[in-house]
């Protein structure tokens, strides 16, 4: 039987096991193990002991559960508040201010968690009763959090790029200042696009009323209750662009900084320590899994020859390399409306990775390219995470229907976003490269 043969059983296969309702991880490894025994008999098995001990003695997935812990405890802190309080009070008297500020905000939240649901949830909660109180438009104020949450997935420390690297072998620090320009270019886009139909529609985002306006005096006070945990995230990634630390002994300063801020903001307590590293426990174990699954699989399908099999009939076809980079950019771009972020990036990869090293393709620039997507594979309907995320925090009356059209301008933002950084590979690279080594 022919290796195309094979590949096409293969993942037939997979996509009946996950449209079956089987979780990822374990569908990926059932595949591994059909494969291994179909095509290697059961001697082959020895090799998804030795995935098994390769994959969860990674140092690089140390940072995981850090980072997360790190987000737990500033996210039980009362940072949220204090931050919201901040932005209201600043950016409230422009037309557009509180969504822009939102969106600011969840760009902050995205340097000090690493996933995308903290800032959505968070300011689902906080910012957008306020805002509908403000009588802002809901497709400004829905559109601003679910699509300011999604910047989690890009701004460092990225949950999604520390996977990517685990499966890829990137280098995560080089990725998580890869991914710092590009995200703060997208979070601008979105702050410029509500200032500017603000501007025009001005009662989509009216200022807050006169009367609550407070002096400069009140304003700069404020910023005293965010210093902490903002020198802390400007300490995490300034270490590791220095050199003085690698990310995972940074998630750990990162993680111990957030207690002390809990301590400091009188809100540590034993039930609120328990829940945190629990929640840090179970995404770990979760994403150990998976990679796990994705390890298996990639090695028994290199093993297979079915990796020389694709790159030697794409380096047969008579295409530029960029037409099969957009075509990439367009599968992920489909699988974002249907699968989760890391169940693309485990599908996809044992495939996209060699194709990358055949075509020439930086990997820094490759791996940014890619969590873009799955920045925007969080935003894009019908299956979104964060769209679903807003569904549980929306008040009565605003219907899935209204998040899905809210979130149609910030989807295009992000396309501009990922066509800049294609043409400008520079907007990746220049900060990896000026890191010190």
């Amino acid at each position: 039987m022919s290796i195309g043969i094979v590949t096409a059983i293969l993942f037939i296969f997979l996509a009946l096991l996950l449209l079956s309702g089987l979780p990822l991880a374990f569908g990926l490894g059932a595949t591994a193990v059909v494969l291994a025994l179909w095509k290697m008999g059961p001697e082959a098995l020895f090799l998804l002991t030795t995935t098994a001990f390769s994959s969860w003695t990674l140092y690089t997935l140390v940072a995981l559960p850090l980072f997360v812990l790190m987000a737990n405890f500033l996210a039980r802190s009362g940072i949220a508040d204090d931050l919201y309080e901040m932005m209201y009070h600043w950016m409230g008297p422009l037309r557009g201010g509180l969504a822009m500020g939102t969106v600011i905000i969840c760009a902050v939240f995205a340097a000090m968690s690493g996933v995308s649901a903290a800032g959505t949830v968070t300011m689902g909660l906080v910012a957008l009763p306020s805002m509908l109180r403000r009588n802002y438009h809901k497709d400004i104020a829905l559109g601003a959090i679910s699509a300011g949450g999604s910047l989690g997935i890009l701004i460092p420390p990225s949950i999604i790029m520390i996977v990517f690297a685990s499966v890829s072998g990137a280098s995560v620090g080089r990725l998580f200042m890869g991914g710092v320009i590009p995200g703060l270019l997208i979070a601008a886009l979105f702050v410029l696009y509500i200032g500017v139909r603000t501007l025009i529609q001005p009662h989509l985002g009216p200022s807050i009323p006169e009367e609550e306006k407070i002096s400069w005096g009140q304003k700069f006070r404020l910023i005293r209750a965010v210093m902490f945990p903002v020198a802390l995230v400007l300490l995490v990634l300034g270490t590791i662009y220095t050199g003085i630390t690698t990310p995972t002994e940074s998630s750990a300063i990162g993680a111990f900084g957030a207690l002390i801020c809990a301590i400091l903001k009188r809100r540590l307590s034993w039930e609120m320590f328990q829940v945190a590293t629990l929640d840090a426990f179970k995404l770990s174990v979760m994403v150990g899994w998976i990679v796990l699954g994705a390890k298996a699989f990639s090695h028994i399908y290199a093993a297979t020859g079915a990796g020389n099999f694709i790159l030697g009939m794409v380096s047969g076809l008579a295409v530029n390399p960029w037409l099969i980079l957009l075509a990439m950019q367009l599968i992920l771009l489909i699988l974002g409306m249907f699968i989760d972020p890391i169940g693309i990036m485990m599908i996809t990869l044992p495939v996209f990775l060699p194709l990358r090293e055949e075509l020439g393709f930086n990997l820094i620039w490759f791996g940014v390219l890619f969590t873009i997507n799955m920045e925007m594979a969080f935003i894009t309907p019908p299956f979104g995470l964060n769209l679903f995320y807003m569904k549980g925090v929306v008040p009565r009356g605003i219907t899935m229907g209204d998040i899905y059209r809210s979130i149609v301008p910030f989807i295009l933002l992000e396309l501009l976003g990922l066509v800049l950084v294609m043409l400008w590979p520079q907007l990746v690279l220049w900060l990896p490269e000026a890191m010190i080594r």
